[in-house]
């Protein structure tokens, strides 16, 4: 058990260290240059509700998102579905469906399996020479799939990795990535109430973008009718890397009663880093309210508008500031591991339009 614990301990260093240029060289100047950002949505309704804080804590499906290591909670079964709407107000209303699964495949290892996929609308098709559109609406595509696996090295180290597909297109372009997460859980203290958390997320090679949208007809010249397909030339971009190092304390009370405080800080490779600081209260672990406060530079400087859009030049977050959350889960059997079921909700305040909304089910073996 040690000589596997050893194993993924210096997995996670090297992975650390393949991506250390990247993983700390995040700065205004690089802002907006990583693509597939949406490997930064957490789409789950609980592990959001108070801002991804708790993540040396998370566990269930949730886990895949925040700490793979997490998903070694799942007893025998895990299933999660969940839906999101997204920066609510925008012009195109866009939704997340997310549906995930845990199933224990040992005695200490898990597998999990996860989707996750984008509904943006319909978009007007623009050209040069239909700037207003009237030729039609296209439809973006963008999905993730994640496959997990983590393993208990002990009742106090859990590690696991997760392996991510990247596929964003539309009718005639799309590109297609690969990425890696990893992850350490370490739970200590008189009642396990102590939990530290390491995660390195979106570790992989460049995307680019192919297809015949790359593409177009033009003229030889201004005299001749006869035409040639010219191909664009497309650059490639990186993935928005991510560590983040987490710990977490529950106060226990009456054997029935959690209040649980938790931290995580963010490092990120286009962005400003982030802290998080968030509160949970538990109740027979089947009533939880959670909440977080979000923080990074410039939160709280002073805003202005330019022409007629609000603007500020520190924050580079869409997600800061405060968040909520509520679940409800309910026992179906009188067995401590037996059937649950679960009902969760988050809410997180963003930088402009009217909030994320998140609902969610579980159910529970």
């Amino acid at each position: 058990m040690k000589k596997s614990f050893r194993y993924i301990v210096l997995s996670f260093v090297v992975l650390m260290g393949l991506s250390a240029p990247q993983a700390f060289a995040g700065n205004k100047d690089r802002s907006g240059q990583a693509g597939a950002s949406e490997l930064l949505i957490n789409p789950w309704a609980a592990s959001s509700g108070w801002g991804n804080a708790g993540m040396s804590f998370v566990n269930g499906v949730d886990a895949i998102f925040g700490n793979v290591a997490g998903i070694t909670s799942c007893h025998s079964l895990d299933i999660n579905f969940s839906h999101t709407s997204w920066l609510v107000g925008v012009g195109n209303d866009t939704r997340i469906s997310s549906f995930g699964f845990l199933a224990r495949v040992g005695e200490s290892s898990v597998l999990g399996l996860s989707f996750m996929s984008f509904s943006i609308g319909e978009i007007p098709i623009t050209t040069v020479q239909n700037p207003d559109g009237g030729l039609g609406t296209y439809k973006p595509n963008l999905m993730n799939i994640n496959l997990a696996f983590a393993k208990s090295f002990s009742n106090s180290i859990s590690g696991g990795f997760n392996l991510k597909i990247i596929s964003e297109s539309i009718k005639d372009m799309g590109g297609v990535g690969v990425a890696i997460d990893a992850g350490i859980q370490y739970v200590t203290g008189p009642f396990d109430n102590v939990h530290f958390g390491i995660t390195l997320k979106n570790i992989g090679p460049t995307m680019k973008f192919s297809g015949d949208g790359i593409s177009l007809r033009v003229f030889m010249d201004n005299t001749s009718n006869q035409q040639f397909t010219m191909v664009q030339r497309v650059d490639d971009f990186e993935l928005p890397t991510q560590l983040s190092i987490s710990a977490a304390y529950d106060f226990l009370f009456a054997e029935t009663n959690r209040i649980t405080i938790a931290g995580n800080f963010c490092s990120n490779s286009f962005t400003n880093d982030q802290l998080t600081g968030g509160l949970e209260y538990g109740w027979k672990e089947m009533f939880m309210i959670r909440a977080g406060y979000t923080w990074e530079k410039g939160i709280w400087s002073k805003q202005g508008f330019k022409e007629g859009v609000l603007y500020d030049d520190n924050c580079m977050n869409i997600n800061r500031g405060l968040s909520a959350g509520v679940s409800i889960k309910v026992p179906l059997s009188k067995k401590e591991d037996g059937l649950k079921l679960a009902v969760d909700y988050s809410y997180r305040d963003t930088y402009t339009f009217g909030g994320t909304h998140s609902v969610g089910a579980r159910i529970i073996f």
